[in-house]
């Protein structure tokens, strides 16, 4: 009997294609997924420490699966991610129904450390790696069923060497290695050969792809030195790519290059993840930041005239250490000025390890709640405005399923004979939810839509007829 696995993925959208490397790896060992946690074998928690609350869960859940792992016989447990490239050892030692823990480097280990634990060996296998072998994953498995079809995430570079004094990135996923172009070009073409025609390129700061080589003049195994803006030139070239995102870049790594991308590549969506994170210049210096506000702001600018109709959502913390009335303030100012369509925001969490940790203006818990609702407000209407401006136009989703918004009925009979209810995302990232009518339509199916309604949290839209009208 083939055995099964489950994976549990918390975090970023790098630790979700990371649990997609790790199904698709645990296939090509013979593995296959299981419908619930209650059916599997191996479960596999893919962790996240961004912030002390994703730490917390983590604990929660695993003293919680010691039930778990003693409902059946031969059961393996495994943590992964970033808690436990930062925390490996001691996960074994704290939780002895834990059989193994896997950094973030350490993913093509993961189907032979569920045959080592199969034999009673515990083991943690961290630490970081230099080598490009990291990238050089087996194509899709037959079996590997993607959750969203039409669309995938590519991995061009990992790490990050900007140690920002809050983040714990460069502890957990390392420094700086941009992957083979060839390799990214390769994969994108196996991809759309596969049916995807929307990639969203990741990275902790994506848009560095390829700085280190070209400095250095070093082409590397790759063959040709690239800057990013160039990459996405040849990714949009592939036959059957219709759409190319990337997140989350950094600021101060948007050069003339990748600004005539988005000037004049079509197939690069109209969106840009541009994390703020402060709008007070004396906070920005305190996190490491390298920009100030109004560098900021002109980014944003230049990216809007290369793309007038460009989408700005963000990142945003507030209560860091020291920050001031007056410097939330300066946030509120910013987030204003640049008119963001919406924006992540959280209150600061000290990380063990980061600099920020041992600075000293602890901002008190209540004031720091009042500063998020505040922020939070404000952005709600941003979106709002944002999403009322584009009623009566027209935009095209990328199927994705059901909805998750409620429909509103009469009653339940009426509920019960309502037409189904779909959720797509337009190529300025909004959600916008539709009816499907009597027709058939697919997750990953590309779908022209009139916007007839705006909502704080995304747009309903109409099906067209061939004239181009709603229906």
């Amino acid at each position: 009997m083939t055995a099964r696995f489950h994976i549990r993925t918390y975090g970023c959208q790098m630790n979700v294609h990371d649990s997609e490397k790790l199904a698709n790896l645990l296939h090509h060992a013979g593995l296959r997924a299981a419908d619930s946690e209650a059916q599997a074998e191996l479960l596999l928690i893919n962790t996240c420490s961004i912030r002390e609350k994703a730490e917390h869960r983590l604990y929660s859940d695993l003293g919680a699966l010691r039930s778990w792992k003693a409902g059946a016989e031969g059961r393996v447990l495994g943590v992964g991610g970033c808690v436990a490239e930062q925390q490996g050892a001691s996960l074994l030692r704290r939780f002895p129904h834990l059989d193994f823990a896997f950094g973030t480097h350490n993913l093509r280990l993961v189907p032979s450390m569920v045959s080592a634990a199969r034999q009673g060996v515990r083991q943690a296998q961290t630490g970081e790696s230099h080598s490009l072998e990291r990238f050089d994953l087996p194509q899709r498995h037959p079996a590997f069923e993607s959750r969203t079809p039409g669309r995938a995430f590519l991995t061009v570079m990992e790490g990050c060497d900007m140690f920002c004094s809050f983040c714990i990135v460069p502890l957990t996923r390392g420094r700086e290695i941009s992957r083979p172009a060839a390799s990214i070009l390769s994969e994108a073409r196996q991809l759309a050969a596969r049916g995807v025609v929307e990639l969203t390129l990741l990275g902790q700061t994506v848009n560095a792809f390829g700085r280190h080589d070209l400095r250095r003049g070093r082409a590397g195994a790759a063959g040709a030195l690239k800057s990013f803006g160039a990459l996405l030139g040849e990714l949009a070239r592939i036959p059957g790519i219709e759409r190319l995102r990337y997140t989350s870049p950094h600021p101060l790594f948007f050069d003339e290059a990748l600004l005539r991308a988005h000037a004049e590549l079509p197939e690069l969506c109209p969106h840009v993840h541009l994390p703020l994170q402060s709008g007070s210049d004396r906070i920005l210096e305190k996190m490491r930041r390298r920009y100030s506000a109004r560098e900021f702001i002109g980014i944003a600018r230049r990216l809007r005239a290369a793309r007038p109709d460009l989408a700005l959502t963000t990142d945003l913390i507030v209560g860091f250490p020291g920050e001031t009335r007056a410097d939330f303030e300066d946030t509120l100012a910013v987030v204003r000025e640049v008119g963001f369509v919406d924006a992540y925001a959280f209150k600061y969490s000290p990380r063990p390890g980061t600099k920020a940790a041992t600075m000293d203006g602890a901002v008190p818990p209540d004031e720091a709640q009042q500063r998020l609702e505040a922020l939070q407000a404000l952005q709600r209407g941003l979106t709002l405005d944002a999403h009322r401006s584009r009623v009566g136009t027209e935009t095209v989703v990328l199927v994705e399923g059901p909805s998750a918004r409620p429909r509103a009925t009469a009653s339940d009979d009426a509920g019960a004979s309502a037409p189904r209810q779909l959720r797509g995302r337009d190529p300025y990232h909004r959600i916008v939810n539709f009816e499907a009518g009597a027709g058939c339509v697919r997750p990953g199916a590309l779908l022209p839509l009139r916007l007839v309604e705006a909502t704080p949290h995304s747009l309903i839209g109409a099906s067209l007829d061939s004239a181009g009208a709603p229906t």
